[in-house]
């Protein structure tokens, strides 16, 4: 009998889909007209993206 293990590719999904909040945060801070606007897409990108390396290293 062979010993497998299953690997996930769950800290990849996670990634992306925290990678794409993160790149919408960007054009929120890029393209919204007003400095507080600007200022929450800076903050969603900032906290997304920190939140899809946490996850990689949290599944891996």
């Amino acid at each position: 009998m062979s010993e497998g293990s299953i690997e996930s590719d769950k800290e990849v999904g996670v990634a992306l889909a925290l990678g794409a909040v993160a790149v919408v945060g960007a054009g929120v801070m890029v393209a919204y007209p007003g400095q507080l606007g600007k200022a929450w897409g800076f903050a969603a990108a900032f906290v997304f993206a920190t939140l899809a390396v946490g996850a990689v290293q949290l599944f891996d």
